[in-house]
C-alpha cells in the first residue's frame, strides 16, 4: 500500500488491529467452535462422529479454494472495502449455517463460510503490517491472531457452552452477528485507500513461481495438521477417555486458547529477530507435545496442561505469515491468502487421517500419533526450505 493510496487517518495503528483482530474473533470462533460442538451436530443431524468430522474439512476446503481465488479476483479493489465484503459473506454463510437442516446442506454452507476466510485474514494481515515498522511486522500480524486465539480462549467454550444449553445452532448465529459487528469496525478504523492500479490477477499469479513460497505454504499445510488432528476430537477424547463430563470441557478448549493467545504475544518478538529459526522449533516442540497428548489423555488436568502447550505451537501461523511477505515478491495478496489454504489444508488434513485411524479402532487417543508425525512432516520440509534458501538465496 502505498502512501498517496491511503487517506490520512487520526487512529492509532493498535485500535485499527483492534478492529481487524474482531473479524479474526469471529472466525476462530466459527472454525474451532464447530470442533467443539462436534458431538451435538453430529447427534442432531444424526451422522457418527469420523462423519462430522468432514464437516470441519469442507470448511478448510472453502479456505483452500476461496483464499487464493478471490485474492486474484479482487487484486485491485481497496482493502478497507474488500475487508467489509469478506466480513458480509461470512456473516451470511455462517448464519445459513445455523439453520441447516440435515448433514448434507451444512456441508454446502460450512464450505461457503470457509470462503472469505484466507482472504480476510491475508488481506487484513497485510493492512495490519503495512502501519507499523519493518521490523515490527511479525508482531502486527500476531495482533490480527489475537483475534483467533482470543476465540478459541473465551469463543470457542462460550459456543460449547451455549452448545449444551440451547442448542448447537446459536453459536452459528453468533458468530454471524459478530462479523457483522468487525464490518462496522473495519468501516469505522481502518484507513480508506484506493487500492492498488497496477495489481492485476498476473502479477500476483506470479507468486506461484517462486520456490520459496511453495516450500514455505508445504511447511504450514503439513506440519499444522497435527493441531487441527487432535483438536477436531479433542471434545469425544475428552468424553470417551478421559472420562470427563461436559462441564469440564470449556476448560480444556480454554486452556489451548490460553497457549495460542500466549505464543502470538511472545513469540512473535523472537520471530522479528530469527523467522525461520523460530518456525523450526515450533515444529519440534509442536511434534512433542501431540506425542505426549497420547499418554497425558487419562487425567483431565494433564491433558489440559497439554493442550496448553499445543496451543503455544499454533503461532507457526504468524511466524510462517511473515516469513510469505519476505518472498513473495509483489504477489503479497496471494501469499498470504495462499497461507490460510495451508493451514486449512492442515484443517483438511489432520482430522481425515486421524478419523480414519479413529474409525480402524486404534482409539481417540491415536489422534496424537497422528499429529507428531505430521509436525515431524512439517519439519522435514522445513529444512529443505533452509537448504534450498543457501543455495537458492531468496533475492534470486
Amino acid at each position: 500500500m502505498t502512501p498517496d493510496s491511503v487517506d490520512k487517518h487520526i487512529f492509532h495503528p493498535g485500535i485499527i488491529h483492534f478492529a481487524l483482530a474482531m473479524g479474526g474473533f469471529a472466525i476462530g470462533t466459527t472454525e474451532f467452535a464447530t470442533m467443539s460442538l462436534l458431538p451435538y451436530f453430529s447427534k442432531d443431524l444424526g451422522i457418527d462422529a469420523p462423519t462430522a468430522g468432514h464437516v470441519i474439512s469442507a470448511y478448510a476446503l472453502g479456505v483452500v479454494v476461496g483464499a487464493p481465488l478471490i485474492a486474484v479476483l479482487t487484486a485491485r479493489m481497496a482493502r478497507r472495502s474488500l475487508l467489509m465484503l469478506l466480513m458480509g459473506m461470512f456473516a451470511l454463510a455462517n448464519g445459513l449455517s445455523g439453520l441447516a437442516p440435515d448433514y448434507h446442506w451444512m456441508l454446502l454452507f460450512r464450505f461457503l463460510s470457509g470462503l472469505p476466510h484466507g482472504a480476510y485474514f491475508g488481506i487484513a494481515m497485510l493492512l495490519a503490517a503495512s502501519l507499523v515498522r519493518p521490523d515490527q511486522r511479525t508482531q502486527a500480524v500476531g495482533r490480527v491472531i489475537l483475534g483467533l486465539t482470543v476465540a478459541t480462549t473465551i469463543g470457542v467454550p462460550a459456543a460449547n457452552w451455549l452448545g449444551q444449553v440451547v442448542g448447537w445452532r446459536w453459536s452459528f448465529g453468533i458468530v454471524a452477528a459478530l462479523s457483522v459487528l468487525t464490518a462496522v469496525l473495519v468501516a469505522i478504523f481502518a484507513p480508506r485507500d484506493k487500492g492498488n492500479p497496477f495489481a492485476s490477477p498476473l502479477r500476483e499469479l506470479g507468486a506461484l513461481a517462486k520456490i520459496h513460497v511453495w516450500l514455505t505454504l508445504l511447511i504450514g499445510a503439513v506440519g499444522f495438521g497435527g493441531l487441527f488432528a487432535v483438536y477436531t476430537y479433542l471434545a469425544s477424547t475428552l468424553i470417551e477417555v478421559t472420562g470427563a463430563s461436559p462441564d469440564r470441557l470449556p476448560l480444556a478448549f480454554a486452556a489451548f486458547g490460553l497457549g495460542g493467545t500466549l505464543g502470538n504475544i511472545v513469540i512473535p518478538m523472537f520471530a522479528d529477530r530469527a523467522i525461520m529459526r523460530t518456525a523450526g522449533l515450533l515444529l519440534l516442540f509442536s511434534a512433542a507435545t501431540l506425542a505426549l497428548y497420547t499418554l497425558a489423555v487419562h487425567n483431565f488436568w494433564l491433558v489440559s496442561l497439554d493442550v496448553f502447550c499445543i496451543g503455544l505451537g499454533a503461532s507457526l501461523a504468524t511466524v510462517l505469515q511473515t516469513r510469505l511477505m519476505d518472498v513473495a515478491g509483489d504477489a503479497q495478496a496471494l501469499a498470504a491468502a495462499l497461507n490460510h489454504s495451508a493451514f486449512n489444508t492442515a484443517n483438511a488434513l489432520g482430522p481425515l487421517l486421524a478419523g480414519m485411524t479413529i474409525a480402524a479402532g486404534y482409539g481417540w487417543q491415536s489422534s496424537g500419533w497422528v499429529g507428531c508425525g505430521l509436525a515431524l512432516g512439517g519439519f522435514v520440509i522445513w529444512g529443505i526450505a533452509v537448504l534450498t534458501a543457501r543455495v537458492r538465496p531468496v533475492s534470486a
